[in-house]
């Protein structure tokens, strides 16, 4: 084994496994929480209709419906222009990593950077399939009327729209979900450290700035704040908690690649052969915390802001 286990590295060890579990304890309590309530069966990967009628004013913490996830916040503008977006996007950074590939080899994959642009792609390519699905509905179901805002309240003018409004999303829009809020904490983390640290601090000689590392390093949270610009996603606290799984998946790889005997850590803070590790982990777990609230304030201040300001062409996510 690789690895020489010192008593600092058995507290980063702590570290890393009090915030999963403290991860999945979240999680438990909310989004299990949350089923709880709800008590419905996924029947689809995208859809699931409740049992029982719902109204849009007791839904549960967390509940994300069909429509929130191909419709844009602004009223009166066409699905179709974010389905437009997403694809762009997708197609843009495929082709950035892509090119990273081919630039370094596949041993990039050992940077967190790599794993964060990868996951955006996923959330990008669920998007678009997602959307894509919303928009042909939209086309064809000729009985959807119009959605009207009134004092805050929301107006479902046709019954096919009040149950699509209500549907519950199944497997994939919840995937989708969870996927954007992990990508929303891992790219203000990825860039802060990127452009705060490692590009002023620290000389790395495996990564060096260059126009391939900037546009990686500034696209992933362009794209993403664009998407959130336009899109109608919620985006509840406790979801959080994703992005420090993530994160601590990323860590685990590096323990479990270093111990089969990889020579060389992606990042000096990552490393366990020193007595202040302890101190760097501890740092990375705080940082975690205003990199996702952040841009948690970001969608606050959008859908506050914007509904005062705009609020017959704004809707407001619940």
């Amino acid at each position: 084994m690789a690895l020489e286990i010192e008593w600092y590295d058995i507290v980063c060890f702590g570290i890393v496994c009090v915030a999963f579990v403290g991860a999945l304890w979240v999680l438990w309590m909310n989004e299990g929480a949350s089923n709880r309530v709800f008590e419905s069966m996924y029947e689809s990967l995208l859809v699931t209709q409740p049992d029982n009628e719902v109204v849009v004013t007791v839904l549960p913490s967390g509940h994300v419906s069909t429509s929130q996830l191909w419709t844009s916040c602004w009223v009166g503008l066409n699905p179709f222009w974010l389905l437009l977006t997403r694809f762009l996007s997708f197609v843009i950074m495929v082709l950035f990593l892509a090119w990273d590939v081919v630039t370094y080899d596949a041993t990039i994959f050992v940077y967190y950077t790599e794993w964060t642009f990868t996951l955006v792609i996923i959330y990008f390519g669920m998007g678009t399939m997602v959307s894509a699905h919303g928009c042909w509905n939209f086309c064809s179901k000729s009985t959807i009327d119009s959605v009207k805002q009134t004092n805050g309240s929301v107006k479902l003018e046709s019954r096919y729209a009040k149950v699509e409004f209500q549907q519950r999303a199944g497997f994939l829009g919840y995937l989708m979900q969870t996927t954007y809020q992990t990508c929303a904490g891992a790219v203000i983390l990825t860039d802060v450290v990127f452009w705060v640290v490692i590009v002023p601090f620290l000389s790395i000689s495996h990564l060096r700035l260059n126009m391939l590392m900037g546009c990686m390093h500034a696209l992933n949270v362009v794209f993403l704040f664009l998407d959130t610009a336009l899109n109608n996603l919620p985006f509840p606290w406790f979801r959080f908690s994703y992005f420090v799984i993530w994160s601590c998946g990323y860590i685990i790889f590096q323990w479990a690649i270093h111990a089969c005997g990889f020579p060389w850590w992606p990042y000096p803070f990552l490393e366990l052969n020193n007595k202040w590790a302890p101190l760097w982990y501890f740092c990375l777990a705080v940082i975690h915390i205003p990199c996702y609230g952040v841009y948690f304030l970001i969608v606050k201040a959008k859908n506050t802001l914007l509904s005062r300001l705009f609020p017959h062409a704004f809707f407001r996510p619940n």
